[in-house]
């Protein structure tokens, strides 16, 4: 499934949810187009982990180029995640939103 269809299947299912609770209004609409941006955050934090890992190689070098010290560090992707998250997870008790019994619980968002 293209990624866009994806976004927007998530986006019309949270509206639809809002819908039959009878949640309406443009502030809440509003807190849906939040959650979808932290959708989007939550995408590349996971990809940058996927492509560089938990913890990162870094380097500093002489005015010659030389490496003069090195090491890993964290990947500061991780924390951020953790954090994207829980304020997804905020953001759906802020819209009185409860994860769906029917969709599928792999649906791969938290794969590495």
């Amino acid at each position: 499934m293209p990624k866009d269809m994806k976004k927007t299947e998530i986006k019309q299912d949270l509206l639809d949810q809002l819908e039959r609770n009878g949640t309406v209004g443009k502030y809440y609409i509003d807190l849906v187009n939040d959650y979808m941006s932290l959708w989007e955050t939550k995408k590349k934090l996971i990809a940058d982990i996927k492509e560089r890992g938990v913890s990162i190689k870094w380097e500093t070098y002489n005015k010659d180029g030389e490496v003069v010290q090195s090491g890993h560090k964290k990947n500061e992707s991780v924390d951020q995640l953790v954090k994207v998250n829980q304020q997804m997870l905020k953001l759906l008790d802020a819209l009185g939103i409860k994860p769906s019994q029917d969709g599928d619980p792999d649906d791969g968002d938290m794969e590495m």
